[in-house]
């Protein structure tokens, strides 16, 4: 029973060989209720073990039912990417290996993948190569643990230990964000101890983009320690706050600037989009995922931080029992865990098999689709209320009514999935290209769809 045999890796390839061969072809949507995976996965716990190969068989059985397709080419309801070929059986590698990535002493192997990984990842968005980086579960948490940072350096620039005294007694911290910014920012600043609701919300334009001029009138009624949250990539629109602007305001004024680059981030891969990014070179601390544009299996996200001293200081604290190898870089003074998956070895898979040519046309493969999606939608007689600059559509249907109605015949209809969202307090239908395997005709097949489903809601 407890014997890894090739006879059960055998089992376990053949579902996943069946899985792949039908993501392509198969309803998008899950086919089994709640109610009917229950009946096939729940119960009581076995009194005895079941052998792995019919739980595999059980388990690869809801799975051909109980699963979205979210990995497959025409799911488009939120910022999530697939799986590249190299990245998902280089995970499937990790999890066989079972290494933990925590420090250099545990796996010599995992350490030196990340800090080669990182280096890759650090030159190709164009960052300094200073810059400390550290591999994450994903964007919270690469939110998280840059606002960490930013709260070591700014008290500790004010006299006071954060991490030995807590906020009791600290000075108080001046926090402007863009009013648009991802809920994970208020999340990350809820957990630190700063407060999701003594932010600064600065206005944004029509797009979403940060107003550069009402941040610096808000930083001018500030004093003492300071962090700015701007974005590189919003998450309805796509659009990029002008951070060349908005580093000038904050550096000015000695705050911490964190960039939330989530997807965005990543537009610096290609030659045609990388000025969207300009400015974020001068970010004191970046966050992104790397299961978003970078395709590769979840439990991945990233943060770079250009004061390692900082980031090491947020993160690290010693123990008697861990070796520490001066030499070598221990992945776990850069992350808020000591155990973890060696989340780097799949993006380093990822990378290799793509190069940066790879990675650059999937970015503007995507993005061009975005932009085919808004002309067919808008020409077909719908409302698309952004500018499509990188891989996000909003689309009205017209009434709130209607355009909720809509979004549930598509993702009922099952040949693409599309979620919703409120923009500038419209209901609109929310389209994000993300995925490796996306083609041409997968866009056309889900226009048509998009429009038959809009045209039988209206009637």
């Amino acid at each position: 029973m407890y014997e890894i045999t090739p006879a059960l890796l055998d089992v376990v390839l053949g579902h996943a060989r069946s899985w792949f061969e039908a993501l392509p072809t198969r309803p998008v949507c899950a086919s089994a209720s709640s109610d009917q995976l229950r009946q096939s996965i729940g119960g009581s716990m076995p009194e005895n073990g079941t052998s792995p190969a019919a739980v595999m068989e059980t388990l690869a059985s809801a799975g051909m039912t109980g699963t979205i397709a979210s990995a497959g080419p025409r799911y488009f309801g939120f910022v999530v990417g697939g799986s590249v070929p190299a990245a998902l059986v280089a995970d499937w590698l990790v999890s066989a290996w079972d290494q933990n990535a925590g420090i250099f002493a545990l796996s010599p192997l995992a350490s030196t993948i990340e800090q080669v990984t990182g280096s890759w990842l650090r030159d190709l968005a164009g960052l300094p190569s200073t810059m400390s980086f550290g591999f994450v579960t994903g964007g919270h948490m690469a939110n998280f643990t840059s606002l960490a940072c930013a709260r070591h350096s700014i008290l500790r620039q004010a006299g006071w230990d954060v991490e030995a005294n807590g906020l009791n007694g600290a000075p108080p911290i001046e926090i402007c964000v863009n009013e648009e910014s991802h809920y994970t920012i208020f999340m990350a600043l809820r957990l630190l101890g700063l407060g999701s609701a003594r932010v600064r919300k600065i206005p944004a334009d029509e797009q979403g983009r940060m107003r550069a001029d009402r941040l610096a009138a808000a930083l001018r009624k500030t004093s003492g320690p300071c962090i700015v949250c701007a974005q590189a990539g919003n998450v309805n629109t796509g659009a990029f706050d002008p951070l060349p602007t908005i580093a000038d305001v904050a550096k000015e004024r000695g705050a911490w600037l964190h960039v939330d680059g989530a997807f965005g981030l990543w537009a610096a891969a290609s030659p045609k989009h990388a000025h969207l990014v300009h400015g974020i070179e001068r970010a004191d601390s970046i966050a992104s995922d790397a299961h978003k544009w970078l395709n590769v299996p979840y439990d991945c996200g990233l943060v770079f931080c250009a004061d390692e001293a900082a980031h090491r200081g947020a993160m690290s604290l010693a123990a008697a029992y861990i070796v520490a190898t001066s030499m070598e870089r221990d992945p776990h003074e850069f992350v808020p865990e000591e155990s973890r998956r060696a989340r780097a070895i799949p993006v380093y898979a990822a990378l290799c098999s793509l190069g940066r040519r790879g990675l650059a046309e999937i970015i503007e493969r995507n993005c061009r689709q975005a932009r085919r999606f808004g002309d067919a939608l808008r020409a077909a007689g719908f409302e698309v209320l952004n500018e499509v600059v990188l891989n996000q559509v909003l689309v009205s249907f017209g009434t709130p009514e209607r355009t909720h109605a809509t979004i549930a015949a598509i993702q009922q209809d099952g040949t693409c999935w599309c979620g919703g969202t409120v923009w500038q307090d419209r209901a609109a239908m929310r389209i994000s290209v993300s995925n490796w395997s996306t083609t041409d005709d997968d866009v056309e097949r889900s226009i048509d769809a998009i429009v038959r489903c809009a045209h039988a809601v209206a009637d």
